[in-house]
């Protein structure tokens, strides 16, 4: 009888637990079973591994009742992502390889059929949970991946990744001592590579803003969301420049710092959309508006984030806002103000972060030319309210900025002159962000309670004016709380200390109510 442990990883949610494969090889009827609450993907790792072995020249014991558990039991495990740790614990207890030398790393790959790697989802996840490991513990565990998960780990500071391209290439590191084989290095024809952590140079490319012409006052809301991390609603007739406004609107947004930029790639090398060469850049989500709930916050079994997550230290853009279900709009309630989303099940619960900047936008109306300057709206009030009333009361007041995009004249579309750049309006943003942290520690977007009333510094004759306002348009008390906010935002940019009326009036502004026809 043999027994080896060969140590991997399980995504749950962002967390990579740590998983630990026991191979056990005893005498008796030849079998092999794999345990450990292990998925369908899991399973099929043994007609993969059987065959990888053979294939790469290497013995399969295949006379011999082999057991393989993945521990902890209760934890549950999915995707291909074992099949090389299993593979390296059968030849650990099988003596083709020194189990002893296995200590200290940590192994995830897909096998093919002849024993070359395959990438595998959320190996920037794995690689920063080492990370985090490492700084708890004296020493530091190595983790072998394939290529692509392998330059994609290396992004974390202080990782210690190699990559190899075949289950030999694994094999020659770990092979007994006597036989002087290298274990950090490999011969020249070898896919085996030690990676240095991956400093990406290239900055991040955004659309500009000057390719919009006119629609300052939309320009200006958007200002105002990226320096205070408001949420905002466009709301204009078709063709007014909404879409492009907010494809536009992540170049507004301060540059990631490291930090941000390795929890926004963790989450998309979970749902397997990573790209190396968008390191750095603002995520923007635009699902289409037939997504579902499950679609926008996540779920199914086992959870996988959703565009609110995907978004993460981005932008969500939702177009024609109101043709969302009612189910998939109303579970954004409490991730607009909470910043993450927890999804329970009954065999699991997982949270995912999910602090984005929501851009919506919709037309007024069915037809769309509700307050047209040339076009006759068509709807009748019914169904005008009918199709505002799709949005509920609640949603909207958890959206700080709503401005309306009206329709750009021809002569202002052919003739005007392009406005501002990205960069410019940029170094505006970055600046009141820099205020707002410098005095609070967190954007405006995020004051509430005690912190609000401490770091706004309003004036009285603002407060009253608020208070006014309020009274008068019947706000609630989150929107008269989210006005002080965008004040307080619009003083930041001024370079102002305290909030006067004029900050707080041109808040009020971006309050606005729906028009109804008539």
């Amino acid at each position: 009888m043999s027994l080896s442990l060969v140590h991997s990883r399980a995504l749950l949610a962002l967390e990579a637990r740590p998983v630990q494969v026991e191979v056990h090889l005893a005498n008796g009827l030849p079998s092999f079973t794999l345990v450990g609450l292990a998925d369908t993907e899991v399973k099929e790792a043994r007609e993969r591994v059987r065959s990888a072995i053979a294939n790469a020249g290497l013995e399969f014991p295949s006379n011999k009742r082999i057991t393989v558990n993945l521990a902890p039991a209760d934890l549950p495990k999915d995707s291909g992502r074992f099949d090389l740790p299993i593979a390296l614990g059968i030849l650990a207890a099988s003596g083709q390889i020194d189990s002893a030398r296995l200590a200290g790393w940590e192994f995830a790959g897909e096998l093919s059929l002849g024993g070359e790697l395959r990438p595998v989802r959320g190996a920037l996840a794995m690689s920063l949970a080492l990370h985090r490991d490492a700084d708890a513990t004296t020493g530091r565990t190595r983790l072998v991946l394939p290529p692509g998960s392998a330059e994609e780990a290396a992004l974390v500071p202080t990782a210690q990744i190699s990559r190899a391209r075949h289950l030999l290439d694994v094999v020659s590191q770990f092979l007994p001592v006597n036989t002087n084989a290298p274990l950090d290095a490999a011969p020249n024809d070898s896919g085996w590579a030690r990676l240095a952590p991956t400093a990406v140079g290239q900055s991040p490319t955004y659309p500009d803003l000057a390719d919009v012409k006119g629609q300052a006052a939309a320009k200006r809301a958007l200002e105002i969301a990226a320096a205070g991390g408001h949420s905002l609603l466009m709301v204009g007739p078709p063709g007014s420049g909404k879409s492009m406004l907010a494809q536009r609107f992540a170049g507004l947004l301060p540059p990631m710092a490291t930090a941000e930029a390795l929890e926004s790639a963790a989450v998309a090398s979970l749902a397997g959309r990573f790209q190396l060469e968008r390191w750095g850049q603002r995520p923007t989500c635009a699902p289409h508006h037939t997504a579902s709930a499950v679609a926008l916050v996540g779920g199914g079994s086992p959870p996988r984030p959703g565009e609110i997550s995907l978004a993460h230290h981005g932008v969500l853009f939702l177009d024609e806002l109101p043709e969302f279900p009612r189910a998939a709009l109303e579970a954004l309630r409490e991730p607009l103000e909470s910043g993450h989303i927890r999804i329970s099940r009954a065999a699991m619960q997982s949270e995912f972060p999910a602090r984005f900047q929501l851009i919506a936008a919709m037309n007024p109306c069915p037809c769309g030319f509700l307050g047209h300057p040339t076009k006759a709206c068509r709807d009748t009030p019914d169904q005008i309210a009918r199709y505002q009333g799709k949005l509920s009361g609640p949603l909207l007041d958890r959206i700080d900025l709503h401005v309306e995009v009206p329709a750009l004249p021809p002569d202002d579309l052919l003739h005007g002159v392009a406005g501002e750049t990205s960069e410019a309006v940029r170094q505006r943003v970055v600046a009141a962000r820099e205020r707002a942290m410098t005095r609070q520690g967190q954007s405006n977007q995020a004051l509430a309670g005690q912190a609000l009333d401490q770091h706004v510094m309003a004036d009285p004759a603002a407060l009253k004016f608020l208070n006014t306002a309020a009274a008068r348009l019947g706000w609630s008390a989150r929107s008269t709380h989210r006005a002080l906010r965008v004040a307080r935002t619009i003083a930041d940019l001024a370079g102002s200390e305290t909030v006067g009326v004029a900050q707080v009036a041109e808040a009020v502004q971006y309050r606005r109510v729906l028009r109804s026809g008539g």
